[in-house]
């Protein structure tokens, strides 16, 4: 812990360099030097102040599932590491290398969802309208902190056990932008543990001090049943004698390896960097890592982020038959945060004026 503080300490001047030119540039957005652009069809940005995951993904996939039977949704994500430049509608033929894992990811459980990238996202958003016109909504992937595009909605997420208002500014912490810049959000949703007190939900709720304009919501991850990440038809359910070996690169694995605590015999993790792409030595590796656990029931568990960028060695696991598996995960909200959620997505479409 003194060795954590010590750095931060150290890299705290380039923290204050980082948070003159953030700050800076917010400065100039409100006073209008640098301009948002505003769309006459409804905008739903979903974000957070810090790098790594606080569950982007899985909320616009909520959200998705929420909307997408009423009306015309299209995503639009940065698409983070891609091989390609410049605006790009995603197709289900495509690779992870030519659109980012999630912007694929979303297209394969989605397909019939208008998914794009680029990295100019007041460029790209006309470039959605004039291919599909029909769309009534567009939902913004990790842009709280791109300011181009004025949003109708902006919802922010961060994490029960590492706030915001417990982080510090990069490099000596996580944060992209300053603490006080959640008051531009209209929705706050802390991701949680599957167990919350009403306790440490009110503690939360003091800590933050939500504005008056903005909504404070609680959620958690429910896992699905883990299917093959190459032949989704076959299935596999976890069992207390099984030994699971995890591999994955996301930002962070604490709550998915407290679920697989609590579902299989022993669970091993092979953890790389958040996005990334595997080459054949890491798969060497995982294979050698597999060969060496000893249970007679054993498989490989991966995340359906990861499945899409595995996707480049499927061959190799169809020659070695190694059991490799996806396990889905949604989003679920606490108490009755749920049906609360819903009808303020619902209420901003329905009053959205352009």
């Amino acid at each position: 812990m003194l060795q954590e503080w010590l750095v931060k300490i150290l890299l705290s001047p380039f923290s204050l360099l980082y948070g003159i030119a953030v700050g800076m540039r917010n400065f100039f957005y409100r006073v209008g030097l640098l301009k948002s652009v505003h769309f006459s069809v409804p905008v739903i940005s979903v974000g957070n102040l810090s790098v790594g995951g606080s569950g982007k993904t899985p909320h616009i996939e909520y959200l998705l599932r929420l909307l997408k039977d009423y009306i015309d949704v299209a995503t639009l994500s940065r698409g983070y590491r891609r091989k390609t430049i410049g605006f790009l509608e995603v197709k289900t033929e495509m690779s992870a290398e030519d659109t980012g894992d999630e912007p694929m990811q979303f297209k394969r459980k989605y397909p019939d969802v208008v998914v794009t990238v680029g990295e100019n996202r007041a460029f790209a958003i006309p470039r959605i309208l004039s291919r599909a016109p029909d769309t009534e909504l567009i939902l913004l992937d990790d842009a709280f902190q791109h300011r181009a595009v004025k949003p109708g909605l902006n919802i922010l997420l961060t994490e029960f056990s590492k706030p915001f208002t417990r982080d510090y500014l990069l490099p000596s912490g996580r944060l992209r932008d300053w603490r006080a810049s959640y008051e531009r959000a209209d929705i706050i949703v802390s991701k949680c543990p599957t167990e919350l007190t009403d306790e440490q939900r009110q503690s939360l709720t003091r800590e933050i001090e939500p504005f008056p304009h903005q909504r404070l919501f609680f959620s958690y991850y429910q896992y699905g049943t883990p299917y093959h990440a190459f032949n989704p038809s076959l299935t596999a359910h976890l069992q207390p004698d099984m030994e699971v070996l995890l591999i994955c690169a996301i930002a962070n694995t604490d709550y998915l390896m407290a679920y697989l605590s609590e579902k299989v015999a022993t669970a091993h993790v092979l953890e790389y960097e958040d996005h990334h792409y595997f080459d054949s030595d890491d798969i060497q590796n995982l294979q050698r890592t597999f060969n060496t656990l000893n249970a007679p029931r054993k498989i490989i568990l991966t995340t359906e982020k990861d499945a899409v960028r595995l996707e480049s060695h499927r061959d190799f696991f169809a020659d070695t038959a190694m059991p490799i598996f996806a396990l889905p995960i949604e989003v679920a909200f606490h108490d009755d945060d749920g049906p609360r959620f819903d009808q303020d997505i619902k209420n901003f479409l329905l009053n959205f004026k352009t």
